[in-house]
This record gives C-alpha cells, sequence and structure tokens, in this order.
C-alpha cells in the first residue's frame, strides 16, 4: 500500500513510500529537501522493515533543527 507523509520542519516537504503487509519499505520518495542525499537514504533503506529503518533513522538531526529527513522518514514508516 502507498503511503504519504508530510513532513515537518524539513526542507523537504512530503514522503511517499510503499509498505507491505510484512512490514517491508519500498519506493521511497522524497519531495524537496536534498535531492542526491535524499536518493541515497531512499536506495538504502529500499526492502528493509520499517522496524530497522526506524532504529537506524530516528532522533537523526540537520544543522541545528531537532529533526532531519531521515527521522521524519523513521516517523512516516513507523506511522504507516
Amino acid at each position: 500500500m502507498t503511503h504519504t507523509y508530510n513532513t515537518k520542519g524539513t526542507c523537504s516537504t512530503r514522503i511517499t513510500f510503499d509498505k507491505a503487509e510484512d512490514g517491508t519499505i519500498t519506493n521511497v520518495a522524497f519531495t524537496g529537501g536534498c535531492n542526491g542525499n535524499l536518493k541515497a537514504v531512499s536506495k538504502l533503506v529500499d526492502g528493509m522493515k520499517a522496524l530497522e529503518i526506524y532504529e537506524k533513522l530516528h532522533g537523526n538531526t540537520c544543522g541545528s533543527r531537532p529533526t532531519s529527513c531521515a527521522d521524519q522518514l523513521a516517523k512516516a514508516v513507523m506511522e504507516a
């Protein structure tokens, strides 16, 4: 099933991804943000379980911001 998450506090504004019944995440795409870095993050997490993504990326910050695009992805996959 395809999910859409509107980010908060980051340069990217939206994350879309597919989540299978077993929790596997695929087809991650960010709208906005650091294009090259977010394409890399999307490739690195492709095929991972939502819990794995959350454990690796939750709490990651960007500069002085209390969150990051990766942290928002962690929140998005767990919310889905």
